[in-house]
């Protein structure tokens, strides 16, 4: 297995986006095996910052990755120089070149942004919890570059065809826009499955970024067992990153 996938989507001159696998590198073990990136999962931080390490030198990265300590919020930080820690944030923005961005999923959808011309990228960790708070549009207003400028890459994330919510999610959405309700399908009494991707389209639409310019939605992560990392599925499990940068 390859360690990682590339974005599907046509990218910006000079950008470059990936999400890791679970495995085809590392040397973390079960039920973290083999290429965890979560320094919260509970695996042993050394393997961590091991398949960190090799994850930076495998994919020539022009700087260590800006990590996150990730909360399921809408903070949103702007990242300009080389750091050291992890600001408590669930998303990054930067027009400097060489400065990597990581978010870190294992079932929460990642979207990666990025000006039409290269000059500027931004990527946002969006739980059902963030996006329904707001994270994408706090994302797109820290943005220099106007909505209709930019392309969207959804990551891997959990589908529709999986993942399962109760009353409260669907309420936290159709509150919100009652469009949304088009990305729910009833299942059992006070069950249905959510589309994150499809939210995510809508509330990226409608701050302004056009149709056609949003890629990816393709992958579940549930359902890939051997690709991906899933807490729904597995509960005690990795997380992939989800790194993008401009050369």
């Amino acid at each position: 297995m390859q360690p990682w996938i590339e974005a599907n989507w046509p990218a910006p001159p000079g950008v470059v986006a990936i999400t890791t696998t679970r495995s085809g590198a590392g040397v973390s073990q079960a039920p973290f095996a083999t290429f965890n990136m979560g320094s919260r999962s509970g695996d042993a931080a050394a393997a961590v910052m091991a398949n960190r390490r090799q994850l930076q030198e495998m994919l020539g990265l022009p700087g260590a990755p800006h990590w996150l300590h990730q909360v399921h919020g809408v903070q949103v930080t702007r990242i300009d120089t080389a750091a050291s820690d992890e600001p408590q944030a669930d998303a990054a923005v930067t027009a400097v070149p060489g400065q990597v961005l990581a978010i870190l999923t294992a079932d929460c959808l990642p979207v990666v942004l990025a000006a039409r011309d290269g000059s500027e990228i931004a990527a946002a960790h969006a739980g059902w919890r963030g996006l329904a708070a707001g994270v994408l549009e706090g994302t797109l207003a820290t943005m220099q570059t106007a909505p209709q400028h930019l392309r969207a890459w959804l990551g891997p994330a959990a589908s529709a065809r999986h993942y399962e919510i109760g009353a409260e999610v669907r309420e936290a959405f159709i509150g919100h826009d009652a469009a949304a309700a088009a990305c729910f399908a009833a299942t059992r009494p006070g069950h249905w499955k959510v589309d994150l991707y499809a939210l995510a389209r809508q509330r990226l639409i409608a701050s302004g970024m056009s149709a056609d310019a949003i890629y990816g939605g393709e992958h579940c992560t549930i359902e890939e067992h051997r690709t991906f990392y899933s807490y729904r599925r597995d509960g005690h499990t990795g997380r992939m990153a989800t790194l993008v940068w401009m050369h």
